[in-house]
């Protein structure tokens, strides 16, 4: 009988798990299918706290991994396919075995959302992302694009101007489903260009190593085109990675799952959530960290009480 396990490995994952570590539960971890999570696809991280001159993603997770299992955590490295909520102790199922536990913390984190291109693959974190607040300072004095049409990408296209000299916003149809505030202050923009009715056909870049146009169609008429530039942000959704959950927990119409407000409790006691799976905010390392480490002091307490 395990008192928690923590399903996902990213900064709410491992965070957790130091933290119920210290408090002598006895975490068992499942690093799941993609450990370290979103910051493994990042470059380099300089907002995190602690790290003045910024550290590599997959460096950050290795460390917090480290940390985690210097304090008695312990790692399996296998994706769980199967989860019974239903009733107590709760079932965990993962490479092929049933684990029991009293509580659980899920940090599997969130996907965003790609263009699907193979150049987007091989340029990711070469010039490409899909979270300004996180690489924007990279592109100072530079040429972006934003592909999107809703608030996030108006967002993002604001942001990235504090940064790049021009941000061109590209969306495939000939109106935004932003808000009307949002297109306002995006219209307002003078260093913001929309070009409308057209989809990034290809990234160019890859023989060099970083990103240095991208290939264009319109939609109306197919006619290509290139548009040299340094950056292409992706924002076109993220996608919270709640499958496993869907049927046993409380989720909102976007897939996230529900906790009590300013809370990592979910609609089942004992189970917690922890970093962008219950966040469709702010999607940062550190609220990701800090919001593992108040479900493991949760969990502290309920197995206490």
């Amino acid at each position: 009988m395990r008192n928690v396990i923590i399903i996902g490995s990213g900064p709410a994952g491992w965070t957790a798990a130091v933290y119920a570590a210290r408090a002598e539960l006895k975490p068992l971890l499942f690093e799941g299918p993609e450990p370290g999570g979103q910051l493994t696809t990042t470059t380099e991280i300089e907002n995190f706290p602690g790290f003045p001159k910024g550290i590599l993603g997959t460096e950050l997770m290795a460390q917090m991994r480290e940390q985690a299992a210097r304090f008695g955590t312990e790692i399996i490295s296998e994706n769980v396919t199967a989860l019974d909520l239903t009733a107590r102790p709760f079932r965990v199922q993962a490479g092929g075995q049933d684990y029991e536990t009293k509580t659980v913390i899920i940090s599997t984190g969130a996907t965003a959302r790609r263009l699907g291109l193979e150049s987007e693959k091989q340029l990711y974190g070469k010039g490409v992302s899909a979270c300004a607040t996180c690489d924007g300072f990279f592109f100072k004095g530079k040429k972006v694009i934003v592909v999107g049409g809703g608030d996030s990408a108006m967002e993002e296209a604001n942001f990235l101007t504090r940064f790049a000299d021009k941000v061109t916003l590209i969306h495939r149809r000939d109106a935004f489903r932003a808000s009307k505030i949002m297109q306002e202050r995006t219209f307002k923009n003078p260093k913001i260009e929309v070009i409308w009715n057209t989809a990034v056909e290809e990234i160019l870049g890859v023989a060099a190593g970083h990103v240095t146009g991208v290939k264009l169609k319109d939609m109306l008429t197919g006619e290509m085109s290139e548009l040299p530039i340094d950056g292409v942000f992706s924002a076109i959704g993220h996608v919270p990675n709640t499958e496993l959950f869907k049927h046993s927990l409380e989720l909102d119409e976007k897939g996230y799952i529900k906790t009590v407000p300013g809370t990592p409790r979910t609609s089942i006691p004992g189970v917690f959530a922890a970093g962008d799976v219950q966040d469709p905010h702010y999607r940062q390392a550190v609220t990701a960290a800090g919001s593992g480490c108040a479900a493991a002091i949760e969990a502290e307490r309920y197995l206490r009480d």
